[in-house]
């Protein structure tokens, strides 16, 4: 079966890089993120206090899922091994045939792989996780990734995988390839960090894991809630594209002075725009992932500032962000030091928990 290659698999790669240069940044000492909590998501978004005019909102809130939990579409699902699949290799594409599931592992810079293999109803057979696998169900698995998202050769070999299924966000890509030649058997999938993309995963991972009922049952599952999510979401948004809030995703690593926007096939497009935002890098042309500017900061003008939750911490909390980089105190979001974090392990996940991401965020956006 051959898996086909969406056109963003550069943006995912480009995330990667970016990662690679944080090291182990990401638990760097910092003030408090956030002073206003998410609101429960036991109660439906609708009937939430919500905000007069989300853009003018003042104050930072942490968007928070109630429950990271991952629900299966199945359990004990049938598979038929051995499976062959296009496996999408950086050199290109080649056949990987899968002889056993019995020992898998799932690693990618978002812990959406793993989150996937858990959804089709594999979970019990995944013997590590890498550091962006945080749902509770994995929390209790080796760590296989030091150096923040670096790949250990002897930790994944202590753990015996018969298969490893990755995308080329982490690695060193060597390290991956070394491990093929010990004898695991290694798949590339290549998916685009997007609603679509949530789908195309479930279905390229349950192809590797001879699960294919699985994958498309789990892929047309989540298709549905994420659909219901974005309306649910709509119908409390602003309407009128003058009204919307404008937002701009903002990675931090403050301890190692990283500051990047992220822009159009970042995935955090997606999600500005599934919570019923208006993406300002988009507007400026900002594409994938690149170092803050001043100049793009003061061209889009945010009302509001997505950023992960070590992110914020990293720089200080919000005060310590505007203190080291005053150009974001001159924008609106920074006037109102209106901020959004979540959990590094779960705002760009997408995979079976995006629908709940959604929600939380438009709970920390709309009703604070």
């Amino acid at each position: 079966m051959t898996l086909p290659r969406p056109a963003s698999f550069g943006a995912l790669l480009s995330a990667a890089i970016v990662v690679a240069l944080l090291g182990g940044c990401a638990s760097d000492a910092g003030a408090p993120a956030a002073e206003t909590p998410a609101a429960d998501q036991s109660v439906p978004l609708a009937e939430l206090d919500l905000a007069d005019d989300p853009r003018v909102v003042e104050g930072p809130s942490t968007a928070v899922l109630e429950d990271a939990a991952i629900t299966p579409v199945a359990t004990d699902p049938e598979q038929q091994l051995p499976a062959t699949v296009t496996s999408h290799d950086l050199g290109g594409d080649i056949p990987i045939t899968v002889e056993s599931t019995d020992r898998i592992l799932g690693l990618d810079i978002s812990g959406s792989i793993a989150a996937t293999i858990f959804g089709l109803g594999l979970g019990d057979s995944v013997v590590g996780r890498d550091v962006s696998t945080t749902f509770p169900e994995a929390a209790d698995l080796p760590l296989i990734t030091s150096g923040g998202h670096s790949v250990s050769t002897e930790a994944v070999l202590a753990l015996r995988p018969t298969v490893l299924i990755t995308d080329g966000t982490i690695g060193p890509t060597d390290v991956i390839l070394q491990l093929r030649e010990a004898g695991i058997d290694v798949v590339y999938v290549d998916t685009a960090p997007s609603m679509d993309g949530v789908s195309e995963l479930a279905r390229q991972v349950a192809a590797a894991l001879g699960v294919v009922p699985a994958g498309e049952l789990l892929a047309a599952s989540l298709q549905t809630e994420i659909a219901d999510t974005i309306a649910e979401i709509a119908a409390v948004a602003p309407q009128d594209d003058a009204d919307k809030v404008r937002m701009l995703f903002l990675y931090l690593r403050g301890g190692s002075g990283i500051y990047y926007l992220f822009g159009e096939e970042s995935g955090a497009d997606e999600l500005i725009e599934g919570v019923g935002g208006i993406d300002v890098a988009g507007e400026i042309g900002w594409d994938g992932m690149k170092p803050m500017t001043d100049e793009a900061l003061v061209a889009g003008n945010p009302d509001l500032i997505l950023v992960m939750t070590d992110g914020i911490e990293s720089a200080g909390g919000v005060d310590g962000l505007i203190e080291t980089k005053p150009v974001i105190g001159l924008t609106t979001a920074g006037q109102n030091r209106r901020f959004v974090d979540m959990a590094d392990g779960e705002i760009l996940s997408f995979g079976p928990r995006t629908p709940l991401v959604l929600d939380a965020l438009a709970r920390a956006i709309y009703a604070p």
